[in-house]
């Protein structure tokens, strides 16, 4: 099977390292890392965000070159920020991401005629994801989709990102902190560390050594109550 990304040697001077990465039709994948770690940064350069050394190909096309109208049908991008507080409706901002009618599942319809600066932020949230979800793109770049929603919207959105992936054999990176939550959700958990990726799946001593836990009858915990976990750049 071709890989629907194909992201080759991507760097960003100071935050991300020659990073290669696939992604294939269908997969819902994961990356977690201690704060600091390059998972934003990777993001980022896969949007040309900071302009990144590098290639990207979605589909074949890198969505770099593509104009406004083109490319939220190759990825879209949700960044972590959630301070877009304007004094806009909540339709007109999904429309900006590039036209398509949101997901019924986000439940939206009493959200849609307001004002975003009149919104809470976790209802904030839900529009930017809605946003991100319109265009039915191919590739979808999600740093933090969970923050500041509630338990329910937590699970409802990580449910509905996995259907639009499997449903649609589009494609899903999603920077997450809940390690639960990537090993329940993801297809591949890929760990970040100092600006590269540097294993896959949450086993072993790796893991410990990159976030200073363990997992011990089924909980996370300090490898030692005095854990120090070394901080990358």
């Amino acid at each position: 099977m071709t890989p629907l990304l194909q992201a080759r040697n991507l760097s960003l001077p100071g935050r991300l390292m020659d990073v290669s990465l696939d992604i294939y039709p269908g997969e819902l994948i994961c990356l977690v890392g201690p704060n600091g770690s390059g998972k934003t940064s990777l993001l980022h350069a896969l949007t040309g965000i900071g302009s990144p050394a590098g290639e990207v190909l979605v589909d074949h096309v890198d969505p770099r070159r593509l104009g406004p109208a083109q490319r939220p049908h190759y990825l879209t991008f949700l960044p972590a920020a959630r301070d877009i507080a304007w004094p806009l409706l909540a339709r007109d901002l999904i429309a900006l991401g590039g036209g398509g009618a949101p997901p019924d599942a986000l439940a939206l319809d009493d959200l849609l005629d307001r004002r975003l600066d009149t919104l809470s932020t976790g209802e904030r949230s839900r529009v930017l994801i809605a946003r991100a979800l319109a265009p039915k793109p191919k590739l979808l770049l999600l740093d933090e989709p969970t923050a500041n929603l509630d338990p329910l919207w937590q699970i409802r959105l990580m449910e509905l990102v996995r259907s639009e992936v499997r449903d649609n054999q589009r494609a899903a990176l999603v920077a997450i902190h809940d390690l639960d939550a990537a090993t329940r959700y993801g297809d591949r958990v890929l760990v970040m560390d100092g600006g590269s990726i540097a294993v896959e799946g949450l086993d072993g001593e790796p893991v410990a050594r990159i976030f200073g836990i363990e997992k011990v009858a089924g909980a996370w915990r300090p490898v030692s109550p005095l854990a120090d976990r070394r901080s990358s750049p």
